[in-house]
């Protein structure tokens, strides 16, 4: 569950990049918004970038050139064979070109549904089609495809069922229930600002993981002290909570705050934030510190 932010439409990068890989990954896919046209959407999916070591596509251009042609090559002689090759094994694809839309042949073959949540009275349809969708990648019939479902934006008010607290919460709870028996996974963005806190509440003790989008301004003289590639950043992501199955042991992240950037606005990076340490009682850094020893003269063990 994505936490959308009411400043700016950052949780639409997340939703693309999550509907793009498994269209490129060969995953039936369904799509749930409440516009008029959601297959609309689909043209703005990004396409998978060359597939090539991280530091030569940074740092050596050359290589990069030589790559560059190499996809071209891949492209002629399969196009319909996505998945890129490492030491001769698949490699799952997670760096996406959002400046170029993702090829056709992609969308060729697969299962993908659009529905509008437009308009809608309540949930049912949209249940029993969530439903039919999911039994397809039962685990029990031995079937290992996997499926995603997306739903953007929830409680939108332009769905009549949004001020139908009680109807959103029993199909959340329907749609956990028969994930849990398919091979698929889901992902679904809602506004918190325009619905209460209770319910936003509710919502959050449904889901498995939970985030949160948070958009910075362009042009923060303090932040920009504070980060480093600030001028990169579009926003931070924030993890609430962390899917933990049949165990309650809680998960101890070593991160839980991420930034958000668009490298040469062509791709879409999160990073753990760096910051300089701080001294937090004095306010000034470590290496300006006080001495910790209590003695006014100086020794070999002083620190």
């Amino acid at each position: 569950m994505v936490m959308e932010d009411p400043e700016a439409p950052h949780h639409m990068l997340l939703l693309r990049n999550f509907m793009a890989q498994g269209l490129v990954h060969h995953q039936p896919l369904i799509y749930a918004s409440p516009a008029n046209d959601p297959k609309g959407f689909l043209g703005t999916l990004p396409n998978p970038m060359a597939s090539k070591d991280e530091k030569s596509r940074l740092h050596d251009t050359e290589q990069e050139k030589g790559l560059r042609i190499a996809w071209q090559y891949k492209k002629y002689f399969g196009e319909h064979n996505s998945e890129a090759q490492r030491d001769g094994k698949p490699e799952y694809c997670s760096d996406f070109d959002l400046r170029k839309p993702l090829e056709r042949h992609f969308f060729s073959g697969q299962h993908i549904d659009c529905v509008s949540l437009k308009d809608s009275d309540d949930l049912a349809a949209f249940r029993e089609r969530c439903s039919s969708f999911l039994s397809q990648t039962n685990r029990n019939s031995g079937n290992i495809t996997g499926g995603r479902i997306a739903i953007q934006s929830l409680c939108s008010p332009q769905c009549d069922f949004s001020n139908k607290e009680w109807e959103m919460l029993s199909f959340v709870r329907s749609l956990k229930n028969v994930l849990r028996l398919s091979n698929a996974v889901a992902v679904i963005t809602f506004p918190p600002s325009l619905v209460l806190t209770t319910f936003s509440k509710r919502l959050q003790h449904l889901a498995d993981t939970i985030v949160s989008i948070k958009a910075i301004p362009d042009e923060d003289k303090e932040l920009a002290k504070l980060l480093t590639g600030y001028q990169d950043i579009v926003g931070l992501l924030s993890i609430h909570k962390v899917a933990r199955i049949n165990t309650q042991v809680p998960a101890i992240l070593e991160a839980t705050t991420f930034s958000m950037k668009l490298q040469k606005r062509r791709s879409l990076i999160l990073e753990c934030l760096n910051q300089a340490p701080v001294d937090g009682s004095s306010g000034t850094s470590y290496s300006t510190s006080g001495s910790c020893s209590s003695s006014s003269k100086t020794g070999s063990l002083d620190f």
